[in-house]
């Protein structure tokens, strides 16, 4: 067996791309979009570290960009086997994979129009909608906890991540014909955290003689969630208070979808007061209708209080969905106090940086972020206390008070992944990816502490034999 791991590793944590060879095929768990400089991005997103036409199957784990954004580049450079995940994730790719294709062509023809007066060349995006559902069509739904075959000799299961909804940790069964031999291996791709609301915990799976991890939080311990509906409490009705506009930064996949369920809880509760609450985003409208969809993925916490009830955890009184560009505008005449979410989840993207530009020099305004930020986005700037914040090409003041909630994570921290890799049975090597150096570093140590003596951090690119 070898495994190249041609994205999220040597210290990157986006671009998810790992390749299997194995009995002459190669299986891709994941094709993930880089996402960080501008330049680097794109570079990296257009040219893989493998050959797509010698992919013979893709594995997904999950919907989120940075582990299935780049699946039409890999179509439209030559795959064209199946592409495996739940059914959910399939559901949710639907979305997602087309929104990201619209977002890339509306910042090529803005870019089209910016450089046309200097004469310089622009690239074609790195995909359109049409070769997004040409992606699309080779999708193969499977459930939770069905063996299916991937090729000859290879068996693989999902399992709950309990990260995203259909999220999915890979359980691959190998079988060596000459050796008479079976070498199992998981892909946790994101693992999530037990306790967290909507979701149910992540399964445990199979014992697995081969473990690729993520460690995205590998040095880090997040906030207790028993906190979060205190804490989300303070900031709204302070900005209430104030008269302000709450803005949070929030992915329109799962991030949008729990703090809508958290300040539905906090109205119910009537611990904040009823003022407007706008999910500005047409993709978290539409993922939110995926998660109606889909209650079989709750955990019995939402299922009972919600469900049986034959209500929603995504829908109450003060809260609007705006899809519109029109309605999207509005908001910026409208007074406070009010919440905005919004999508990008990175401040990189779409209407987020709109309501960023308009709110942001606002004293009696708020900046929210509540996921995580990859080095050089400008939600991580905003996090790292800049003062000022080049949107649209223009500077603008930070007077807005920025305010963050590391409880929020959807990633398991430190402990989370210690304990979880603890439980996995007969475990013998563990591959370090999906984490920046420091993390990557940090976890290494602490699972030697631990016992685990074969631990490898590849490099980005770099292929690695396996004998188990």
């Amino acid at each position: 067996m070898k495994i190249t791991f041609a994205g999220a590793s040597g210290g990157e944590v986006t671009g998810s791309k790992h390749v299997i060879t194995f009995n002459g095929k190669n299986i891709l768990l994941d094709c993930g979009m880089f996402q960080g400089r501008r330049k680097e991005a794109d570079i990296k997103n257009r040219e893989f570290k493998f050959d797509p036409k010698e992919i013979d199957a893709v594995i997904l784990s999950h919907a989120h960009i940075d582990h299935s954004g780049l699946l039409p580049v890999l179509v439209k450079q030559g795959f064209n086997g199946p592409i495996y995940c739940t059914h959910a994730t399939r559901d949710l790719c639907n979305y997602m994979l087309a929104d990201s294709a619209f977002i890339q062509e509306r910042e090529i023809e803005w870019l089209k129009k910016k450089k046309k007066k200097i004469g310089q060349a622009v690239p074609e995006p790195l995909y359109t909608i049409k070769e997004a559902e040409a992606a699309l069509n080779l999708f193969h739904g499977v459930a939770y906890e069905q063996s299916f075959i991937v090729e000859d000799g290879i068996v693989a299961s999902f399992y709950d991540a309990g990260h995203i909804l259909g999220s999915s940790l890979v359980h691959l069964i190998l079988y060596d014909k000459k050796k008479k031999k079976h070498t199992k291996l998981c892909f946790t791709g994101d693992l999530g955290r037990r306790g967290l609301p909507i979701l149910r915990d992540p399964q445990a799976i199979p014992e697995t003689d081969i473990l690729i991890t993520e460690t995205t939080y590998g040095n880090r311990l997040h906030a207790a969630l028993n906190t979060v509906e205190e804490d989300l409490a303070v900031i709204v009705n302070k900005v209430a208070e104030q008269g302000g506009k709450l803005i949070i930064p929030s992915f329109a996949l799962e991030r949008a979808q729990e703090i809508v369920y958290y300040l539905n809880i906090l109205h119910k509760k009537k611990k904040i007061p009823k003022i407007p609450v706008y999910v500005d985003s047409p993709l978290a409208g539409n993922v939110t209708e995926v998660f109606r969809s889909h209650p079989e993925c709750f955990d019995k916490d939402v299922y009972d209080d919600f469900v049986t009830e034959g209500k929603s955890p995504f829908d109450f009184c003060d809260l609007r969905y705006t899809r519109s560009v029109d309605d999207s505008k509005a908001l910026a005449t409208k007074t406070g106090p009010m919440i905005i979410i919004s999508a990008s989840g990175m401040c990189e993207h779409g209407r987020i940086l709109h309501h960023l530009k308009n709110n942001i020099e606002g004293s009696k305004n708020m900046v929210l972020i509540v996921g995580y930020q990859a080095a050089h986005t400008n939600g991580r700037k905003l996090v790292e206390g800049v003062k000022q914040i080049n949107i649209f090409g223009e500077s603008y003041k930070v007077n807005a008070g920025v305010y963050v909630m590391d409880a929020f994570s959807a990633h398991a921290d430190r402990s989370d992944l210690l304990e979880y890799i603890d439980r996995i049975d007969d475990l013998k090597k563990i591959f370090l990816v999906h984490g920046e150096t420091k993390q990557l570093n940090a976890f290494s140590v602490a699972l030697k502490d631990n016992g685990y003596d074969d631990v490898y951090l590849p490099e980005y690119g770099e292929q690695v034999e396996v004998n188990i």
